[in-house]
């Protein structure tokens, strides 16, 4: 099936005389009619249900959708984004391991790995993103076990070399993790340029309505977990009788393992309802995409002619220094999302937002609605001035999430808001 066909079909066909569309099982529990087919399923001998905060036929077939509009073996949904980013890593990375990441990431996720995962014993490193191989190297240390960055960084909305990230990755034998969360497998499937694990918020354009919060997992089935350097997957858990989750289970190990170990384990478990939500929406993703691509395209060229804005960040510009890494990740469009710096700084930047009557103000971003904010005090907040300046996030920074509206609309709000400030 092509893309746009996966999103209607994936996942869920129903057969004959059973519902058009994927019904809702409200259920945390499931009966068997017999103790041996309930123990084969605790033994991981027979696939099936047994409780929901592991698999649900709901959000089972929700992960199916996204495991083959990204291309990968299996996918495994959580209740947040960060929940999926956690799992992701905590997977394979334990006490005195250490990994490498771009330093232009999303604020929640900075935090999660410079502060939470150092006090588990995990250590991170950031590295510039536009750095060469030959410098991006001197990040690894004995220890490394995974590299992660974000495919159009959040907000600073730079372009990944993804090709070259994952040969970093590869060369020091770690899985490359990457957070598609803004591009979208529409607009681009990381796993076919390198990357190992990939990674989404499906509270944005996944869902794209803002009725639910969720993350998911892709595993690619492509990364060797038996070249040593990973015994929670290719030696024998004790918790499943001795079970190798590489032999047993081939390249689906990797999210077999984060679903029966760490979900068991941790929870963070989607609602059934909420993966209903999110396959309605995912139904609807190629066709939103497109639109949020050029009503963004439409916002970002208005912003650069405003004497008000001294730097737009949006790579679908010509002008955009992150262009030429478009046209090769991302050329048939990007998201709906723009940053831009206003003169001024901090009091101009929130004169201006207080002014929009159509854009909303919202801690949110990849909705259907147009939305705006100011990250240095709000999703960024708890990040240092240097840890700003390394995001690329200055005080005047506004990012914009161009939605579905008629573009005109849009562009009148923000001018009517940018006149203000000439009063």
């Amino acid at each position: 099936m092509e893309f746009e066909t996966k999103c209607l079909h994936a996942g869920y066909q129903p057969k004959n005389g059973e519902p058009r569309v994927m019904p809702i099982v409200q259920s945390t529990t499931y009966t068997y009619d017999s103790t041996e087919e309930i123990g084969k399923l605790f033994d991981l001998e027979k696939a099936g249900y047994f409780y929901t905060r592991l698999a649900n036929p709901t959000t089972d077939a929700a992960e199916q959708k996204i495991a083959a509009l990204e291309g990968g073996v299996g996918a495994l949904c959580t209740a947040s984004g960060q929940a999926a980013t956690f799992f992701a890593l905590l997977n394979i990375l334990e006490a005195g391991d250490h990994f490498v990441s771009s330093n232009l990431i999303y604020g929640g996720t900075f935090n999660l790995f410079a502060h939470t995962f150092k006090k588990m014993g995990i250590e991170v490193t950031f590295v510039d993103q536009t750095a060469s191989l030959d410098e991006l190297k001197k990040a690894l240390q004995p220890n490394t076990k995974a590299v992660f960055a974000e495919t159009i960084a959040n907000p600073a909305m730079a372009v990944l070399d993804i090709e070259k990230f994952a040969t970093f990755a590869h060369e020091a034998d770690v899985p490359f993790f990457i957070d598609n969360t803004f591009a979208t497998p529409y607009f681009c499937r990381p796993i076919e340029y390198g990357a190992d694990i990939v990674i989404h918020s499906t509270t944005k354009y996944l869902d794209g309505h803002a009725v639910q919060t969720g993350g998911v997992i892709v595993d690619s089935g492509n990364f060797d977990w038996t070249n040593g350097k990973f015994p929670q997957l290719s030696e024998p858990d004790v918790t499943y009788h001795g079970l190798v989750y590489t032999e047993t289970f081939g390249n689906a190990a990797y999210i077999t393992k984060a679903r029966v170990q760490l979900m068991r384990d941790l929870g963070a478990t989607p609602s059934p309802h909420n993966s209903f939500l999110l396959n309605l929406g995912m139904e609807t993703l190629a066709v939103r995409m497109d639109r949020h691509y050029q009503n963004a395209l439409e916002v970002a060229e208005f912003l650069a002619k405003q004497s008000h804005v001294s730097t737009v960040s949006y790579p679908g510009l010509a002008t955009d220094s992150q262009y030429e890494l478009a046209q090769k990740y991302v050329p048939n469009g990007l998201c709906g999302v723009i940053s831009f710096t206003i003169n001024g700084g901090k009091e101009v930047a929130a004169a201006w937002l207080d002014k929009l009557e159509l854009v909303s103000l919202e801690v949110h971003v990849a909705d259907i609605r147009t939305c705006a904010l100011h990250p240095a005090t709000s999703t960024h907040r708890q990040l240092s001035d240097e840890e700003l300046d390394a995001a690329g996030i200055s005080a005047g920074l506004i990012r914009i999430s161009c939605g579905i509206e008629n573009s005109k609309d849009i562009l009148a709000d923000l001018a009517q808001a940018f006149a203000s400030l000439e009063q």
